[in-house]
This record gives C-alpha cells, sequence and structure tokens, in this order.
C-alpha cells in the first residue's frame, strides 16, 4: 500500500473510534468539542433561554450589558397594582422537572455557570467547583457533587408564586414554563437563604448581602418586564429604594431597540 493510502486509512480509522467514542459518552461531547474559553459560564454572560417543540431548552448569550437600560427606567414602565389571589398556584402549572439544555440537565448548566472555570465536570454533572454565594456573600468551595446538592438550591428569582400571583396566571403555560426555566431567572444559592426568602418579593425579602441586593432587584425587575409581570406598590417602594445607592444599575438581558 502506498505511503499516502496508509496515512487517509489511519486518519479514516482514527475518526472513527471518536465517532463511535461520542456515540456511546455522549455526555462527554462537550469536554472534547467546546473550548473553555466559550463556554456559557464566562462571568458577565447573561443566559436567555429558548425552548422548543421538543422540550429541550437551549442557552444563548445576549446583547452586551452596555446596550442595556437602567433598572430604574425599566422599572417605572411596570404595571403596579394589588397581587391576584393565589388560587390555582402549583409547581407544575409552571413546569415539572428541569429541561434539558443542549445535552445536559438545566440545573447543571446553572451550576456551571455560577462556578465559572473552577467547574469540574463528570459528563454533565458539576462534582466540584469553587465561587462566591450571592444571596449570603460567603464563599464557598466543593470537592464533590453531593457537597453541591447539599448545600446549593437552584433559586427563581422572581419566586413562581410571586409570578402567579402578578400576571402569569392569566399566560399561556408555554409562557409559564419559559418564566420557571429562564436562566434569567435562576441562580445558584444558599439553601437556607432560599428558604428563607421563600416566595417573597422585594418587599418582604433582600439578599442578606447586601453588596448584591442592587443585582438581585436589577435581575427581578428585568425578568418582571421581559415577561409583562406587574409588580405591587410596595414591592415599587423596595426596589427603588435599593437602585437609589446605585442609580447606574443596568437591567439584565433587557435591549432598547435603536429603531
Amino acid at each position: 500500500m502506498k505511503p499516502q493510502s496508509k496515512r487517509l486509512v489511519a486518519v479514516l480509522s482514527a475518526l472513527f473510534g471518536v465517532a463511535v467514542w461520542l456515540l456511546v459518552n455522549p455526555a462527554s461531547y462537550e469536554t472534547v468539542l467546546t473550548p473553555a474559553e466559550n463556554d456559557e459560564a464566562s462571568e458577565g454572560n447573561v443566559a436567555a433561554l429558548e425552548t422548543g417543540e421538543n422540550s429541550t431548552a437551549v442557552l444563548v448569550s445576549s446583547e452586551s450589558d452596555e446596550a442595556a437600560p437602567l433598572a430604574s427606567d425599566i422599572l417605572e414602565r411596570l404595571e403596579v397594582k394589588g397581587r391576584a389571589p393565589k388560587t390555582g398556584y402549583a409547581r407544575e402549572e409552571f413546569y415539572s422537572g428541569w429541561p434539558t439544555v443542549e445535552g445536559c440537565n438545566l440545573r447543571q448548566r446553572i451550576l456551571k455557570r455560577e462556578f465559572g472555570e473552577s467547574a469540574v465536570l463528570d459528563g454533565c454533572d458539576v462534582v466540584a467547583g469553587e465561587f462566591v454565594e450571592p444571596y449570603t456573600g460567603q464563599s464557598m468551595k466543593f470537592t464533590t457533587k453531593a457537597e453541591i446538592s447539599k448545600a446549593l438550591q437552584i433559586d427563581h428569582v422572581v419566586a413562581l408564586s410571586d409570578a402567579w400571583q402578578k400576571g402569569a396566571q392569566y399566560m399561556d403555560k408555554f409562557v409559564r414554563r419559559e418564566i420557571a426555566t429562564d436562566p434569567l431567572n435562576l441562580l445558584a444559592v444558599d439553601g437556607p437563604a432560599n428558604e428563607q426568602k421563600s416566595d417573597g418579593d422585594a418587599a418582604t425579602w433582600l439578599p442578606p448581602n447586601k453588596a448584591f441586593r442592587c443585582q438581585y432587584v436589577a435581575r427581578q425587575v428585568s425578568v418582571k418586564y421581559k415577561y409583562k409581570l406587574w409588580v405591587t406598590a410596595a414591592e415599587k417602594e423596595a426596589i427603588s429604594k435599593v437602585l437609589e445607592s446605585c442609580p447606574n444599575e443596568k437591567a439584565v438581558g433587557v435591549v432598547e431597540n435603536s429603531d
């Protein structure tokens, strides 16, 4: 056999071997094919969610935060009125379990986003890493998946019960599912802090970590604006008071139309 033919056969054999390995180990595609620097966990990257008919979610990047309006301006665009009754609320009215994002569970994707480059993966699962927990300000380091599961919860920044009473109950179930699974509305946080928050809005609960409060209410405002949810008068007052200390705080994932 000619040298050129031998090289071609060797290359084709290697490619075939990789293809078979990926088919057998689909969760490992990311380790092989995705450069770390292009990961959606990069600092400052705001994720949005597009959901297809097959209930599979896809994470995509938003526009630059530089184009975002002020959170205080977005707050003024929200409708203000009282809570609707909680009658009929159930978590299943929004979703039943985390969807799949590019082959991996959304919870694991959110953990990976928060841990950034420190995230250690076992297939899709985040099994170790570290980050500064936003609600308490604690620096947390994990060496096992069990530690992560015990300490952290994925919080809906705008609680689902709050969303239900401020417009979501009148929306299509598909839209409610987007509210529940949109990474804009999801943060990995300290379990006890999240349980203390429960379904409270900004008028009844703010993160103990005061350094994060501006970002927290800006994200709440952005979620409510995106999904046309309203705020109560007390909630608006509480958010306004927080934003007074950070008048330049930008909305998250909101880009003005230049037309």
